[in-house]
């Protein structure tokens, strides 16, 4: 391949430099070969011009069309530009000639608002001359419908006065509309005076038209106070009842026609106006109440004579109910007072409630039907806060705060103190128990679900705390006491006779003491279902604070778990004076001289003996008689369990200490079984069972024979020491049984084994 022509130019010498014959040569054969490819490139050119030639042919014949479009888009050109100049000139001028039209419209209009201004201003003097009073509302509505900028405009000051009202328009028609006001109101006076119900409708509908709402719902709530005011009550109860029935009545009644003609949530002004008048009846109520029935005396009485303390109960378990002396004050009479407190407090509740609701859903206004009014922005429709604002609602709380908390406090300190008094047991009945919690949660059951129907969610709470505090103090501690005082007082000086007396009549009246604690656990239990479930809490209260007062009752019903604290205390002290001591020495008096090292012979002589049953089952019973019947079934369950617990870890330890040969190991387990069979026939429930897991998986322990050469026999091994250990482990760990013994206890109990 020859060199490129470029490389061969720059190779090639300068023939000035050149000095020798073979230089010469060299380069006149470089020039030669450059010429010959300069040759070729050249034939090369040469026959690719064909093809250039025939395009320049093609060219050519485009240029004279192209020439001719050049022409027309240049005449185009020149016409287009013409003819938007001419639409720009007749565009302006028909801008100019529509904003001339729009300011001759805008004339004309305000020309015929005035005009209508002026016929309106004249039409409503004449309709007042003439007395028709919906014309005049009319055609004031009309007048004030206007631009304000049309009534008070220069034009309009100037052409709208005539000779017989030459003030500005503006002043006409304020005058008119104060004119028609003061009309208005005398008519709608004297209608409502005379209980003309049309013509009272008929002005009650004219206010609003020409702008005078609030005037008009004033007049309005003037004439319905009249109509619900009560001048001379003749009982207290009775009077606020009507009163507020009248009240809810009207707002029932009425609201929708006032939202009609006066707008959505106008009737609280009227509300508001009712909640004075309220006032002033409940202020008038509550005093004569108070002077009728002596409040303020009897609250100093209950002051002055408190209930009786709650020590002085503990001591009178042998008093007779008839020793029992009333008070200075009848508890009857406090109860009767709590009573109507609490009627009239639940009534005012009622009724804050019902106009909560009813004027809280505000009616859509009906467009097709309502009045032209001005429009005025809109009244807020927030929540009802005003009514807690009232001096109705103050009276109400301090009556809550003064007489019915205190009140209802003493009443049921009063009656948990009498309950104790005059408590009894009847003998005769099993299991043994007081008339005391039925007593006792009768009154809370009263006093609570009166409480709930007062309505008043802070009196609620503090009621409730107080009521807690003194079922704590006056009855769950005073019979806490009792149980502490029981065998604290006892003394064992005395024949034998005398001790024995003694000590089962304080084990009947221990019993009966925890059996009054676990009937007031299942009483607190149903009460706080029942007032949970009671239908007061949706009737007195608003639907969103009913989880505060579950709240309340959930709180109230902890006593629950003092009452079991208290219950599980109690039979832990009368197991600790009557069981413990005695079962210190029950196991080892149940296996004395037993052995479970037996042959055929002794296992046989052991079998028909059966004596670790029947001496367990001997001293079971003579350790539980005169306890299972006086029980109840959930404290016999709790002391069942904790004798069960006393006795159990003993004879673990016990079990501990016994060799078993084969047929021994057997013997064990079957009396086992028969005590566990003979254990769970004495009781209703299965916890039985249950605590005789370890001594179970002892059992199964001390019979692994089978299992273990099972195990081992696949491995051929013998039944060394060393094997039986890694057999007992492989067991524990691969039997599936959820043990309650460690390996290492498993471990010493298969050891026992010979």
């Amino acid at each position: 391949m020859s060199e490129p022509l470029e490389d061969q130019i720059y190779r090639r010498r300068d023939p000035r430099t050149l000095t020798s014959l073979p230089e010469l040569l060299s380069c006149l054969s470089a020039l030669e070969s450059e010429e010959a490819e300069h040759s070729t490139s050249l034939s090369a050119l040469l026959k690719a011009r064909e093809p250039l030639l025939s395009s320049l042919k093609r060219l050519n014949t485009l240029v004279s069309p192209v020439d001719s479009l050049l022409t027309e888009a240049n005449v185009l050109s020149s016409n287009v530009t013409n003819t938007a100049k001419t639409a720009e000139r007749v565009g302006g001028r028909v801008r100019s000639l529509d904003e001339e039209m729009g300011r001759l419209r805008e004339a004309s209009d305000r020309v015929s608002q005035v005009m209508e201004l002026k016929a309106s201003l004249a039409d409503l003097e004449s309709s007042i001359e003439s007395q028709d009073w919906e014309a005049a509302t009319r055609h004031c509505a009309r007048a004030m419908s206007l631009p304000p900028e049309v009534i008070t405009g220069s034009f309009a000051e100037a052409t709208v006065p005539t000779s017989k009202s030459h003030l500005p328009p503006v002043q006409t028609l304020q005058r008119a509309r104060k004119n028609l006001l003061s009309i208005f109101q005398k008519n709608f006076e004297q209608a409502s005076q005379s209980r003309d119900s049309t013509s009272t409708s008929r002005f009650f509908k004219l206010f609003p038209t020409i702008g005078w709402e609030n005037e008009g719902l004033e007049a309005y709530a003037t004439f319905v106070v009249d109509l619900v005011r009560v001048r001379t009550p003749p009982s207290a109860k009775s009077t606020s009842f009507r009163f507020w029935k009248n009240i809810a009545l009207i707002v029932d009644q009425h609201r929708p026609i006032v939202e009609k003609y006066y707008g959505p949530g106008r009737m609280r002004n009227v509300a508001t106006r009712l909640l004075s008048e309220c006032d002033r009846v409940v202020k008038g109520i509550i005093g004569s109440w108070e002077e009728e029935r002596y409040v303020k005396r009897k609250l100093l009485d209950i002051a002055n004579n408190p209930p009786t303390a709650p020590s002085s109960y503990i001591n009178r378990r042998t008093q007779a109910p008839s020793n029992f002396e009333e008070a200075n004050i009848d508890p009857r009479e406090v109860d009767k007072l709590l009573s109507e407190l609490a009627v009239m407090i639940g009534r005012w509740s009622l009724f804050k409630k019902f106009l909560t609701e009813s004027l809280n859903d505000v009616l859509e206004p009906d467009k097709q039907e309502v009045e032209v009014r001005i429009q005025q922005p809109a009244t807020p429709i927030g929540g009802m806060d005003y009514i807690d604002c009232t001096e109705s609602q103050r009276y109400f709380n301090r009556l809550i705060t003064t007489y019915y908390t205190p009140f209802e406090v003493w009443y049921t300190q009063t009656s948990i103190g009498k309950a104790h008094i005059l408590s009894n047991v009847d003998s005769t009945q099993s299991p043994s128990t007081s008339t005391i919690p039925d007593d006792v949660f009768y009154i809370l059951k009263i006093v609570i679900t009166r409480l709930f129907s007062t309505g008043d969610l802070k009196g609620v709470e503090a009621t409730l705390e107080q009521l807690r505090n003194v079922v704590e103090s006056d009855y769950i501690g005073v019979t806490r006491k009792k149980l502490e005082d029981v065998y604290r007082h006892s003394s064992g000086s005395g024949s034998v006779s005398r001790n024995e007396k003694l000590e089962k009549e304080n084990r009947v009246v221990f019993i009966t003491l925890l059996n009054d604690l676990d009937t007031s656990s299942l009483h607190m239990e149903s009460l706080m279902r029942d007032l949970l479930g009671t239908q007061a809490i949706s009737q007195y209260f608003p639907e969103d604070k009913e989880p505060l007062l579950n709240g309340y009752i959930t709180t109230f019903a902890s006593l629950s778990m003092k009452i079991r604290s208290a219950l599980r205390l109690g039979i832990e002290q009368m197991f600790n004076q009557l069981m413990r001591p005695k079962l210190r020495s029950f196991i080892p008096d149940v296996y004395r001289d037993v052995s479970y090292i037996l042959d055929e012979d002794t296992y046989a002589a052991a079998e028909h003996h059966d004596l670790v049953r029947k001496r367990f089952i001997k001293s079971w019973e003579g350790f539980v008689d005169g306890f299972k019947e006086p029980f109840t079934e959930n404290n016999y369950r709790l002391f069942f369990g904790l004798v069960l617990d006393v006795v159990l870890r003993p004879w673990e330890k016990y079990v501990s200490t016994l060799k078993f040969t084969e047929l021994g190991a057997i013997r064990f387990d079957r009396d086992l079984r028969s005590i566990m069979t003979f254990l769970a026939s004495q009781t209703a429930f299965g916890d039985a069972r249950e605590k005789f897991i370890r001594l179970q998986q002892m059992s199964t322990l001390l019979n692994l024979d089978n299992v273990c050469e099972i195990l081992t026999s696949s491995a051929g091994t013998t039944n060394s020491l060393a094997v039986q250990e890694e057999d007992v482990d492989e067991f524990y760990n691969s039997s599936g049984i959820t043990w309650k013994l460690s390996s290492s206890e498993a471990r010493g109990i298969a050891g026992l084994k010979l």
